[in-house]
């Protein structure tokens, strides 16, 4: 799906020095809808063969903007972390 003005970037942080991110290559997709991560950026971030990631993206003004890949067992982590608070919370509840 080609967008429509090339020129216009719907991220907010475009051209913004985010200080967390950096620009780490440019990859393109080929007929089939692929990609290929280059290999300093598997391994910088400890990407294997058969690891899987989890794609997270985000809109803006209704438009989509970013893509996020984060290795899957990391984001599992990070759910757990986040709801195991909430989880207690809701178990003590509903003991009282």
């Amino acid at each position: 799906m080609a967008r429509d003005d090339k020129s216009q970037s719907y991220c907010s942080s475009a051209g913004k020095d985010l200080g967390c991110c950096a620009v780490e290559s440019v990859v393109s997709i080929d007929e089939r809808g692929q990609m290929v991560l280059p290999k300093e950026i598997r391994e910088k971030a400890h990407i294997c063969p058969g690891d899987k990631l989890v794609v997270i993206t985000m809109e803006k003004d209704g438009k989509f903007c970013c893509l996020s890949l984060i290795k899957a067992q990391d984001f599992e982590v990070m759910v757990k972390n986040l709801l195991s608070p909430m989880l207690t919370d809701l178990q003590s509840k509903g003991k009282s």
